[in-house]
């Protein structure tokens, strides 16, 4: 990170003289701390972690050293059991990658612009791992350990059309066919009412394949990984 966009996610457009000397002062206690926080290590070799490089800093650590590391890891487990369409280790390397998930992206941390289109994009990843690994468990046929936790993300986010996709289905398959039309019809509700638009083609075509008991929504043979995807997931 350069010392330009280091000054900008501190103080924004309202930096003080003093702004380069205090990000200065800052690495320095970081080093410090970085230094302290190991035995043995140096300072020194605190500053080939946090070193500085072209007008700025880069932060170095070891292959391993972060969560993310791990999640491209899942990630590539992921992708591996997609190819073999296999929905049980989809689910089981999503799980793993959710699990490195142990609240809001740093939730204590104040962010300025550049920090902030960071969290947005890895909250967003987050999501879609979510929803993923709920297709595939709803493909193995996992509706009804996933009421709860579908109930509660529709909870959250109201007006996530996927994630309503998502708990209709289950809610069916679990014979309970009018709490998904009313979930239908409460999603149609607050579309209207705070975005003033109706529900997708997607999420009407679900509904009327409700209505009808389309076979669709049945729980699809193991040898099948498309749950509905004109209705679900969109693909």
């Amino acid at each position: 990170m350069t010392l330009d966009t280091c000054v900008q996610e501190l103080w924004g457009g309202s930096a003080p003289r003093s702004a380069v000397q205090s990000v200065h002062t800052r690495v320095f206690q970081m080093r410090q701390a970085l230094a302290a926080g190991t035995p043995g290590r140096t300072s020194e070799e605190s500053k080939r972690i946090l070193r500085t490089h072209h007008r700025g800093y880069l932060l170095q650590v070891d292959q391993g050293a972060l969560d993310l590391h791990g999640l491209d890891g899942y990630l590539a487990d992921f992708r591996q059991a997609q190819s073999r369409r296999d929905d049980a280790g989809i689910s089981s390397a999503l799980r793993s990658a959710l699990g490195l998930w142990r609240g809001q992206t740093l939730l204590d941390v104040r962010h300025g612009t550049c920090l902030q289109s960071y969290v947005t994009g890895i909250e967003a990843l987050r999501m879609t791992v979510l929803e993923q690994r709920i297709d595939a468990e709803l493909r193995l046929g996992m509706h009804h350990q996933l009421l709860f936790e579908l109930g509660a993300l529709v909870a959250r986010n109201p007006l996530h059309e996927n994630l309503n996709a998502q708990y209709m289905v289950a809610l069916y398959r679990s014979g309970r066919t009018a709490d998904s039309l009313e979930a239908y019809h409460l999603l149609h509700r607050r579309l209207r009412e705070e975005l003033g638009i109706e529900p997708s083609p997607r999420i009407r075509r679900l509904q009327m394949a409700v209505l009808t008991e389309s076979a669709e929504l049945d729980v699809a043979p193991s040898e099948r990984t498309d749950l509905s995807p004109a209705l679900v997931a969109g693909r």
